[in-house]
This record gives structure tokens, C-alpha cells and sequence, in this order.
């Protein structure tokens, strides 16, 4: 019961504190975003930057549940950076944890994000550490609080997988890499159940974000293209076709790891590939 209030007390001040952030928005920059309308002006000549009307209220900010709230609040983010970018890193960043650390789905969103408004180098890089960080403290929060209940809630795949982390003793790191390239590994369920299987957190910290680097270059550089391609012109340029085969590498590449790895080092059988890697990965 003890560590039930406690969990349930740092979710409240995480999101109060979120809540909170995301309320009290700095001054609106002078100048307000191109919207979809205004992009018809463009082709006449028209002027399409607009004073803002510090009148009008603020807009408010919440996570995006489909493509088109991503690309409108993608554009919000944007304009807001031109003038408050600490604003901008620091809101992204407590969103990001947030989700991670409670293991709420919807990460993708975000890394997709994290694509449009940094840019495919720093958004790269943004999204891996909080990936890592935000895992991190979830694991945390589990080995702290949710051992007990994980354990009741989830007692077959705990199991598994406790079975085959002691099978791998001697590669378990590799095995870790292999959970995480596999495309279909619930993360949300490794990150809450590693330090019941007793995985060391240095090795759970390096796996995430090594395993983890081909799934977020692939939702960044979507976020870069969302951002950028404005036309079927702009889609089939050399750097975004560059871009899309660079996308299709990384995709290709954690399948050939496994292949790799899984002939020569781990011990895997057909089924730890049907239940503990059997439900949609959730970042």
C-alpha cells in the first residue's frame, strides 16, 4: 500500500508540474505561423506573416493523438522556438520523460516531433537521451514502487522473461539489444520489468539507447520530412530521396543483427518469439 501512495504521488506532481508548464505560455512571438489557408496567398504575392492580436488567447498545448494534431502542433512549437527556444527544449523535454518514465504510449509522436522542430541532428540526438533517460527513470520507478504489482499483473511474461535472462547470462547484453531491435518488443513492458529479473541498470541503460537508435532515426527523419515537404517536388528531391533510403538502411539494419546474433550467441526458441515478443511495440 506504501509503495502504491508513493507512485501514485510522484505521477501527481509530475503532471501538476507538466500541467503547469504548459499553462502559463511565455508572450506570443510578433509574428504568427503560415497556416494551411495562408499558403494560398503565396502563390499572388499576398503578405503572410501577420502581427499576433494579443487579444486572442493562447493556444493550448496537449499531447498529439493523430498526424494532423502533429503537424499543427509541430507548427506551434516552431514559431514559439524562434523566440523562446529554452522554453521550447524545456517543454519537450518534461513531455518526453513524462511519457517515458510512466510508460505511456505515444513516444513516437513525440520522436517525430523531436524531427520537425530540431532538426534530423539534434533532434537525433535529442530523442535518444530522453529515450534513455526517460527508460531509465521508469525502471527506477519500477525497481522503487511497481515490483509487486508488475509481478501480479503480468506473472507469465515476468516469468519468461526472467527464464531468459538467466539463459543468457553470458551475452545479456546482446540478448537486451535483440529485445529491443525486434520490432514488435513491448518496451513499455521491459523498461517496468528489468529490475524484477534483476538486469544490471548499466546494461539496461546502454541497450536502450544502442537498441533503440534505428527506430528513433526513422521517426526523426519523418518528423524533418513533415516539416519540410511542402509539395510532391519537394518529396522527390535528391536529399529527400537520400533521406528515404537512408530510413530504409536503418530499417533494414536491426533485422540483420538479430539474424546475426541470434545464430551465434543468444538462446532463443520459438516460444520466447511467441509470448514475450508477441504484442505491439509501444514506446
Amino acid at each position: 500500500m506504501r509503495s502504491l501512495v508513493g507512485l501514485i504521488s510522484v505521477i501527481v506532481v509530475a503532471s501538476l508540474y507538466l500541467y503547469s508548464l504548459s499553462l502559463y505560455l511565455p508572450a506570443v512571438p510578433r509574428t504568427r505561423p503560415h497556416s494551411t489557408a495562408d499558403t494560398q496567398h503565396v502563390e499572388t504575392g499576398e503578405e503572410t506573416e501577420q502581427p499576433a492580436d494579443s487579444s486572442e488567447e493562447p493556444s493550448r498545448l496537449k499531447f498529439p493523438s493523430d498526424l494532423e494534431e502533429l503537424r499543427e502542433l509541430a507548427e506551434l512549437l516552431q514559431f514559439y522556438k524562434t523566440e523562446h527556444t529554452g522554453y521550447v527544449l524545456l517543454l519537450f523535454c518534461s513531455a518526453y520523460l513524462y511519457k517515458q518514465s510512466f510508460a505511456i504510449p505515444g513516444s513516437s509522436f513525440l520522436n517525430i516531433l523531436a524531427g520537425a522542430i530540431f532538426g534530423p541532428y539534434e533532434g537525433l540526438l535529442l530523442a535518444c537521451v530522453l529515450t534513455t533517460v526517460g527508460s531509465t527513470m521508469c525502471y527506477l520507478l519500477s525497481q522503487a514502487f511497481g515490483k509487486l504489482y508488475i509481478v501480479n499483473l503480468f506473472p507469465d511474461k515476468v516469468s519468461m522473461l526472467q527464464g531468459k535472462v538467466e539463459e543468457n547470462q553470458d551475452c545479456l547484453f546482446f540478448f537486451l539489444l535483440f529485445l529491443r531491435f525486434f520490432p514488435m518488443t513491448p518496451n513499455w513492458f521491459l523498461n517496468m520489468s528489468a529490475p524484477i529479473v534483476n538486469i544490471p541498470i548499466t546494461f539496461f541503460f546502454c541497450s536502450v539507447f544502442i537498441g533503440l537508435l534505428p527506430y528513433n532515426f526513422i521517426c526523426v527523419q519523418t518528423g524533418v520530412m513533415l516539416s519540410e515537404v511542402s509539395s510532391l517536388d519537394d518529396l522527390f528531391s535528391w536529399e529527400r530521396l537520400l533521406q528515404l533510403l537512408a530510413i530504409a538502411c536503418m530499417a533494414l539494419l536491426p533485422g540483420a543483427l538479430i539474424r546475426r546474433f541470434s545464430q551465434k550467441r543468444l538462446k532463443l526458441d520459438v516460444q520466447s518469439q511467441n509470448g514475450l515478443i508477441a504484442d505491439k511495440k509501444v514506446q
